[in-house]
């Protein structure tokens, strides 16, 4: 294991770059239409409970990777199979998220460029990043934490200057009752991409000060799943349930539509910028 330490706010502003990555890209819970910021919200409630047991593992084994003591608490053969299977959910989920930047690259800025050349420019990004070790990976996302944020105030200004938003497209609420809501939050919300952050317990191990874990962990998933909720609800505000879901990329039609005083206008390039 890599000889580093990261504190407890790194942790906490990587584990919120993750869970909003490519989510703020594709269209989520729209089975439920306007109701599909609720099954978000629904659904960062139940990932508490999934984190509480990543937590609590990670507590019996505080100096081991889960690679490693899922051999111990399993036995070394259905352990290594069990590791096998984490690493490899990991290398599918990081290739699907690869591809969605690179689609929506292709789609907003370089529609003539091959889609291999995207994704390698990304990879030989992550490459070199990661070769550097895990604390220039959580120094980095300290700077680009500030960028975004940023980005995504000036965006929500422009939004409600531009007039764009339209309360009626969110109602009625809970058309159909609540549990085609909770039949969403479930199935899909509390899985992606919350519990998807299950590949941050291969970093708690590198944490100073591991009191600080737990907590970290679920301030990082509220703050994710709070501003999941507002996008949804300004993707929806701003262009309807239908157009929303048969969007490809809802936030960078949402950013594409802002328009103030006639010429300020195709933002949509600071969007991409964020989000990279």
């Amino acid at each position: 294991m890599e000889k580093a330490k990261i504190s407890a706010s790194q942790l906490f502003i990587l584990m919120v770059l993750f869970e909003l990555g490519s989510s703020l890209l594709v269209p989520i819970a729209m089975d439920v239409k306007q109701d599909a910021w609720l099954a978000i919200l629904l659904g960062m409630v139940g990932s508490f409970v999934l984190f509480l047991v990543y937590h609590k593992l990670h507590s019996y084994y505080p100096d081991l990777l889960p690679t490693e003591y899922m051999q111990k608490i399993m036995g070394k053969w259905i352990g290594t199979v069990l590791a096998f299977v984490y690493i490899l959910y990991f290398m599918y989920d990081a290739a699907r998220v690869l591809r969605d930047f690179g689609e929506m690259l292709l789609t907003s800025a370089y529609p003539e460029t091959p889609l291999f050349i995207a994704h390698t420019l990304l990879m030989l990004v992550i490459i070199y990043t990661i070769r550097k070790g895990i604390e220039v990976v959580a120094r980095s996302g300290e700077i680009l934490f500030i960028f975004i944020y940023i980005f995504a105030i000036m965006g929500f200004i422009l939004i409600v200057c531009s007039g764009l938003i339209k309360f009626t497209n969110l109602q009625p609420v809970l058309e159909e009752g609540v549990l085609p809501v909770l039949k969403v939050a479930f199935t899909q919300t509390i899985y992606f991409p919350f519990a998807e952050a299950i590949v941050f317990t291969m970093i708690l191990p590198y944490l100073k000060n591991q009191k600080k874990a737990k907590m970290t962990m679920l301030c990082a998933t509220g703050l994710s799943g709070i501003n999941l909720t507002i996008t949804m609800l300004i993707n929806i505000s701003v262009l309807g349930v239908d157009l929303t879901a048969r969007s490809q990329f809802p936030l960078l039609s949402t950013v594409q539509s802002i328009q103030v005083a006639d010429f300020l206008e195709r933002l949509d390039v600071f969007f991409m910028l964020a989000l990279v």
